[in-house]
């Protein structure tokens, strides 16, 4: 195993699954890196490990120096912290199934050593199936069902990948860290797969020289679509009802906005311009069996009841 990575203890679930997610590129909606915190802070899922940042990372580059060097914190003329780049393993479960959750930063350099500290990591914690997370901005309604799309690592994966209601990509160009470990995890033979969520984002620049558009910063929306997959890919039982209220406080609050546009910009039209934008959408629900049998019988006894 790679020197630079650094694991306290190996889980002794009988099945262990993995959530992976960076902050990277591909991180609209803040899925990559909003979610897996999130999984960690639920589950109180404790700190098992890490791959030390040793080698990955670049101090400064004329132009954007400022986005790469590491954060320092000072008191008086004191330094009280220097916050350093992470990549971390978080471990919850029980003896029968256990979630590791990776949350990293995305390499500057050294990928291919990266990728291999990575894989490991993921063979010596015993995880038979990696899901990593990211999103990306499209044009979409706010109120549907996210689109989301899948890569995978190895061919035989994709008969059951499509069962969880995405579109595999066939995207071709710059590669994410997702995409990179994708082809790195084929090499190795490990079950690999990246999800990502499409982030509704508008574009009015050309409609309004006051109002040039809006995106969602926290797509707690896509955040559960793709919670709901992963729950049922991985046997977990995490329990959703936050994220599913977090949503439909979203979908309101995008409501106000709009409304508030209506009003203060007439002129531009905004619900209408919406409407245009995403009335090819075709929105793919993802909903397993277990949940039809669900909604069936509460249906039910609800008409019982009546």
């Amino acid at each position: 195993m790679d020197e630079l990575v650094e694991l306290l203890e190996t889980p002794a679930a009988q099945q262990r699954t993995m959530i992976a997610g960076w902050h990277q590129w591909a991180d609209a909606g803040a899925i990559s890196s909003g979610l897996p915190q999130y999984l960690v802070d639920l589950t109180s899922a404790r700190r098992i490990g890490q791959i030390r940042p040793d080698g990955f990372y670049l101090f400064q580059l004329p132009g954007a120096h400022h986005l790469l060097r590491p954060e320092i914190k000072l008191v008086d003329g004191y330094r009280q912290e220097l916050r350093s780049r992470k990549n971390e393993f978080f471990y919850s479960g029980n003896d029968e199934t256990g979630l590791v959750v990776f949350l990293g930063e995305e390499p500057h350099r050294n990928e291919a050593r990266y990728a291999n500290a990575f894989f490991d990591a993921v063979e010596a914690l015993g995880v038979t199936r990696v899901a990593a997370v990211g999103g990306v901005y499209g044009v979409m309604p706010y109120d549907k069902d996210r689109e989301i799309s899948c890569v995978y690592s190895l061919p035989q994966m994709k008969h059951d990948l499509a069962r969880y209601a995405v579109k595999f990509s066939n995207y071709e160009g710059g590669s994410t860290i997702g995409t990179y470990l994708v082809d790195r995890a084929e090499q190795r033979g490990i079950e690999f797969l990246v999800l990502y969520g499409f982030v509704p984002s508008y574009d009015f620049s050309q409609l309004s020289l006051v109002f040039h558009g809006m995106r969602i910063e926290h797509d707690y929306k896509a955040w559960y679509d793709l919670m709901r997959r992963i729950n049922h890919m991985f046997g977990l039982d995490i329990d959703l009802s936050d994220l599913e209220s977090k949503s439909e406080e979203l979908r309101l609050s995008m409501d106000a906005k709009l409304d508030e546009l209506e009003k203060t910009i007439p002129q531009v039209q905004v619900r209408q311009h919406l409407n245009e934008l995403t009335q090819d959408f075709e929105e793919r629900p993802f909903m397993p069996l277990s949940d039809v049998w669900e909604k069936e019988l509460g249906d039910l006894f609800k008409d019982l009841e009546d």
